[in-house]
């Protein structure tokens, strides 16, 4: 059997894909085996040197609350927000029932430009995505404030060099997602070696 097999199906959920806005996910989310399935997706992507430059954490309920609080507190120690405003983004952490933690976790072991490394999280993020829609959940790739947070990140255990890729969020949809407008192929793409080149 090919390793890479013909798949129509798996073409048109590609084209067709829709981010699911966590205000409209419910419970149930993934379950363990739906999430380790959803991961497995996560590791199997271009990764130049075979390095593996990023790492996950998987949070649920409790633990959603304690990144909840985790945010507030970073919000009013690096004085980006009063107690009230911040008071409000504890609840950032348990939009939906399952969040994962994405980072991206460049290492020195061999000489691959940390660009690429950070591609390569970022792949493993979008293949989160396409399985979780796959299997019928509804999941979205959010950043902000608190994946720049440096509190944040100390708070999470990264270690210097490291980043937050994205939260990503999942559950099960409520409504059909709506298309939004996708640029024209036209505009993005250019057939051939571009005028104006040189060597």
């Amino acid at each position: 059997m090919s390793l890479n097999p013909k798949s129509d199906d798996a073409l048109n959920l590609i084209l067709n894909r829709r981010s699911v806005l966590t205000r409209n996910m419910a419970a149930p989310g993934p379950s363990r085996a739906d999430m380790e399935a959803i991961l497995s997706a996560a590791l199997r992507v271009p990764d130049h040197g075979k390095i593996a430059p990023w790492r996950f954490l998987v949070l649920e309920g409790d633990d959603q609350e304690k990144l909840g609080d985790l945010i507030q507190h970073a919000l009013v120690a690096e004085g980006t927000a009063d107690e009230k405003v911040a008071e409000k983004m504890r609840g950032y952490a348990t939009q939906a029932p399952v969040l994962v933690v994405a980072i991206s976790s460049p290492s020195a072991e061999r000489p691959i430009p940390v660009w690429e490394q950070h591609l390569s999280a970022g792949a493993a993020c979008m293949n989160m995505l396409t399985a979780a829609t796959a299997m019928g959940y509804g999941a979205q790739w959010l950043t902000g404030w608190a994946s720049y947070s440096q509190t944040v990140a100390k708070g999470l255990g990264l270690v210097d060099g490291e980043q937050i890729a994205g939260l990503i969020f999942f559950g099960t949809p409520q409504d059909t997602p709506t298309e939004r407008p996708r640029p024209d192929i036209g505009d993005k793409v250019i057939w051939g070696f571009p005028e104006g080149g040189s060597q």
